[in-house]
């Protein structure tokens, strides 16, 4: 593993490790826990309506769902193409025919910016591997939640079972550095300021990429200050109970 890539062999991972894998020409990655024997924990929208948007888009994205469907389901997890949630699935499922990624933890700053996509790395630091696989466990019992493309996906389940942290604001994205990605981007498409900056191509470009890279840093988990590290048990007890106005994280504090 390096910067230009995370990918690994099934040897090398262990349980309690953060895994992905590309989706659909590298539009997006899927993210679970690895739980060992071949198994994973996964959050998923199941029936290829993973990203929601009621748009073509969810055409064009696959669904983070296992591969196999009613008529030629897997000999080990059977027919999971419409399960919604929290759900176990053997790495093949997973995998969905693609490559193994390693998401890494504890990195430095210089390391995350060099990962120019977001969704491989975070400078926050992962628990032990036996909160994580306790986190896990505990949520494919209880469930997550709504799925949410920007505010609660698949990235910020493992990013949750790893750390235990949670956003504590009602207003930002969620945890998942690949949702911070596209806001940044998007975020550095449309500001006007830019035009006042430079007028040359290439200060242009080298404007937009510095906001680009310091939007990214300051939206990990492991720099922003809105995050407090919450309980599985109180995080399950708090789901079904907040406000609309109100975070998840909000809600815990009050509890604990």
């Amino acid at each position: 593993m390096g910067v230009l890539s995370n990918k690994v062999e099934r040897d090398q991972i262990k349980p309690g490790d953060h895994i992905y894998s590309w989706r659909s020409a590298y539009i997006y990655a899927h993210h679970g826990i690895y739980t060992g024997d071949g198994k994973v924990i996964h959050f998923t929208r199941g029936a290829g309506q993973e990203i929601g948007t009621g748009t073509a888009l969810d055409k064009v994205i696959f669904s983070s769902s296992p591969s196999h469907n009613s008529d030629n389901p897997c000999p080990n997890c059977g027919d999971q193409s419409r399960l919604d949630g929290v759900i176990s699935s053997c790495l093949d499922c997973f995998l969905a025919g693609g490559d193994l990624y390693l998401f890494e933890y504890d990195v430095t700053a210089a390391f995350f910016l060099a990962k120019a996509r977001g969704g491989t790395c975070t400078l926050a630091k992962s628990d032990s591997p036996e909160d994580v696989l306790h986190r896990a466990s505990f949520l494919l019992k209880n469930g997550f939640g709504v799925y949410h493309i920007f505010k609660n996906n698949c990235e910020d389940f493992a990013i949750y079972c790893k750390t235990g942290l949670l956003v504590s604001t009602s207003i930002s994205v969620g945890r998942s550095g690949q949702a911070a990605s596209f806001v940044a981007f998007a975020t550095t498409v449309v500001s006007s300021p830019l035009r006042f900056l430079t007028t040359s191509f290439g200060g242009l470009a080298a404007v937009g990429a510095g906001m680009y890279c310091v939007s990214r840093l300051v939206s990990d988990m492991g720099v922003r200050r809105d995050v407090v590290k919450v309980a599985v048990e109180t995080l399950v007890a708090c789901v079904g109970t907040r406000s609309k106005d109100s975070s998840v994280a909000t809600e815990a504090a009050k509890l604990d």
